[in-house]
């Protein structure tokens, strides 16, 4: 816009000077001949322009000056176009029969013409088979909740969320048989009349059974291992083998390696759980500082069920969230809060009027006139977190300002909570969002290692360090060790615990532009922290988070490193066994693990 508006007033003032210079009459005016430039000296003067000739420069100059002035009037481009949502330019509709498959944050898509929700089992054998026989990709894709899109494909995904019925409950055993495409929210409500839930839950009810089991997801508490260690058995609708039952009695070697097999191995049909009683839990929040957590971080991993710690980088700030059954003989705790609601959001309030001054001079109230801006008495701590960092999200003083914002509202917010596990567990992560989390041995509860700590220490170090606009929280999480060999925390040693560490960094914004800044300095941030720590703590990202390299060096290192911590051999060569035609695979799982000739 500013090269148009300068060329076009680089013409309007050429042309004035035509004809409006008053001290050289405009059929003596100077106008440089193209012959000169080319031309070699002559002995005789140039000859004077003739009128034909100035009629002819003055039409050029007329023909700019209105193509100029046509292209910027019919193409305008307002000053705050920055901050309009991003859309994707298209040459030509799409196709009726094209589809579209997003991850939640939108940070991974693909299109395909072979998106499959079969509503059966049998439908589902069918469709594996001729499949198979085609060697048409069919990958299984579930919610679409993994910030890696772990489950996408380009050339053909099979999705059950069609298949979502509770098929047996088992009430003396607190056992219960599902379809694999059922949500957890969806479980939960369906099992509660038998007085059932789940063993742990992640951060979110969204994810179907199927895909939370693949990708070994966990909830938090140093007794309580991931999600995958609920399963009894699993039926898996295989390529080559057709319709298998697996579980640790009847083929314990491939049923502790499909728990979380990344759906490379067969397509999750149907799965057994192990469930637990239902409960009331009583979740207490507190903010406290690292110097402290040291002196008491043993005791609060031993002493209760659930307990997670979120930290507010550029602050000392940790917040301690824990959750324990109610008790039966005191009851609910009695509690009144110190601060309402709105005087717990009130310093992010203000902050957000505050730069909104600042960064939009023509947002003067909380809410403007044309009904765009919200009011920001009814956004949530999230939203308003969100709508502070999309004004500047990689402006490092002002991402600090919001996380010193953060930890007063948190200070604000201590208290107790009483709701049911799936109510209580539960945890609003916000908005859309590029993290990266991993997980790492932290000793065991009888002898902590105490390296979850430092380990937290050192990032925070590097990220005041490398002066990395990171926002809060660092969410740190903790489970007992898996028996799944594909599990980050999986061990041998029963009393093993592992600590789970995301950073992140959120995407407040659809302008493109921006996204990608977010996006490359994210991964900035995750590389240097892949760098300085991975290796040091034998840290292995979460498999919904994990993102492949697009440098060969960098892929050739990764895949060496899974090596070190994963049976990858045994997986590729059941991947051989159950589906040698590859069509349940996709590219990130042929990144990760290449098959060759000789596995």
């Amino acid at each position: 816009m500013q090269r148009a508006l300068s060329i076009r007033r680089t013409l309007l003032s050429l042309h004035h000077r035509l004809l409006f210079n008053n001290s050289v009459p405009l059929k003596h005016h100077p106008l440089p001949s193209i012959r000169t430039l080319s031309s070699t000296p002559s002995a005789s003067p140039s000859p004077l322009p003739s009128d034909a000739e100035i009629r002819k420069y003055l039409g050029y100059t007329a023909l700019l000056v209105f193509c100029g002035a046509a292209t910027y009037y019919s193409f305008p481009f307002s000053e705050d176009a920055k901050h309009k949502k991003a859309q994707i330019f298209r040459y030509a509709p799409l196709p009726e029969d094209l589809h579209t498959v997003s991850n939640w944050s939108g940070t991974h898509e693909v299109q395909t013409r072979n998106f499959h929700q079969p509503e059966s089992v049998e439908e589902l054998e069918k469709l594996v088979k001729e499949a198979n026989e085609k060697r048409a990709t069919i990958r299984p894709v579930g919610s679409g909740l993994s910030p890696n899109g772990i489950g996408l494909a380009r050339a053909g995904m099979v999705n059950l969320a069609l298949l979502d019925k509770v098929l047996e409950v088992d009430k003396e055993k607190k056992r219960v048989s599902v379809q694999a495409g059922i949500r957890v929210q969806g479980l939960v409500d369906e099992i509660k009349q038998y007085g059932l839930t789940l063993q742990n839950f992640a951060s979110i009810r969204e994810q179907q059974i199927g895909g939370i089991v693949q990708v070994g997801a966990h909830g938090t508490g140093a007794k309580l291992p991931p999600v995958d260690e609920q399963v009894i058995s699993m039926k898996l609708v295989t390529p080559a083998k057709g319709t298998i039952e697996v579980s640790k009695e009847k083929d314990p070697d491939l049923f502790y390696l499909a728990r979380s097999g990344l759906g490379g191995l067969g397509v999750v049909a149907e799965v057994t759980l192990q469930c637990v009683e239902r409960q009331e839990l009583v979740e207490h929040t507190t903010v406290s500082n690292i110097k402290e957590i040291k002196k008491n971080h043993k005791k609060m991993l031993s002493e209760n069920k659930h307990v997670k710690y979120l930290h507010i980088p550029y602050t000392d700030t940790v917040v301690v969230v824990t959750c324990n059954p109610v008790s039966k003989w005191k009851g609910p705790p009695k509690f009144k809060p110190t601060y309402t609601k709105d005087e717990a959001l009130q310093h992010l309030r203000d902050l957000y009027r505050e730069s909104l001054k600042k960064y939009r001079a023509d947002v003067m109230t909380a809410k403007s006139p044309d009904g765009t801006e919200p009011d920001i008495n009814e956004l949530s701590f999230t939203e308003l977190r969100d709508k502070l960092l999309a004004l500047d999200p990689l402006n490092k003083e002002h991402v600090i300002k919001v996380n010193q914002a953060e930890a007063e509202f948190w200070r604000k917010s201590e208290g107790y909570r009483v709701g049911w596990a799936d109510e209580i567990l539960g945890f609003d992560c916000g908005g859309q969002q590029w993290v990266s989390e991993t997980c790492f041995p932290s000793g065991t509860l009888a002898k902590l290692s105490m390296k979850d700590l430092e380990y937290i220490e050192e990032l925070k170090q590097l990220i005041e360090k490398e002066d990395i606009p990171a926002p809060a929280p660092i969410e740190q999480r903790w489970t007992a060790r898996s028996q799944s060999l594909m599990s980050p925390a999986y061990s041998s040693v029963q009393d093993d615990i592992f600590s789970w560490v995301g950073i992140i960094m959120y995407l407040p914004t659809m302008d493109a532009r921006q996204r990608k800044e977010i996006t490359d300095e994210f991964f900035n941030y995750r590389h240097l922290t892949q760098k300085q720590l991975w290796d040091q703590y034998s840290a292995y990202e979460h498999w919904a988070k994990i993102e492949v390299p697009k440098d060969k060096e960098e892929l050739a290192a990764l895949q060496a490193r899974l090596r070190k911590r994963f049976p990858v051999d045994s997986y590729n060569k059941a991947r051989k066994e159950l589906d040698p035609n590859r069509i349940l695979s996709n590219n990130m799982l042929e990144k990760l693990f290449p098959l060759s000739d000789t596995t």
